[in-house]
């Protein structure tokens, strides 16, 4: 009974080294597509602002596109 209170143990602790490992890549891996959509989100709002026509009449487009996808026949 002792051993596989050891063994149950030891198993734990291994699956929470792992987990914790897990946490600190997803962490990092986190931040990166944080700052890459911040960024991606920075530059979408500059470019609206400095073409607004060329910025409407894309979205008109997708909308569009989008209706003609979308419309049940």
């Amino acid at each position: 009974m002792e051993t596989i209170d050891t063994t149950s143990d030891f198993a734990h602790e291994t699956v929470d080294q792992i987990a914790g490992a897990a946490i600190e890549a997803f962490g990092e891996t986190g931040e990166q597509l944080n700052d890459a959509e911040q960024k991606m989100l920075n530059d979408f709002r500059d470019f609206i602002h400095d073409n607004p026509i060329t910025s409407v009449s894309i979205a008109v487009a997708a909308g569009f596109l989008l209706s003609r996808f979308l419309v049940i026949r």
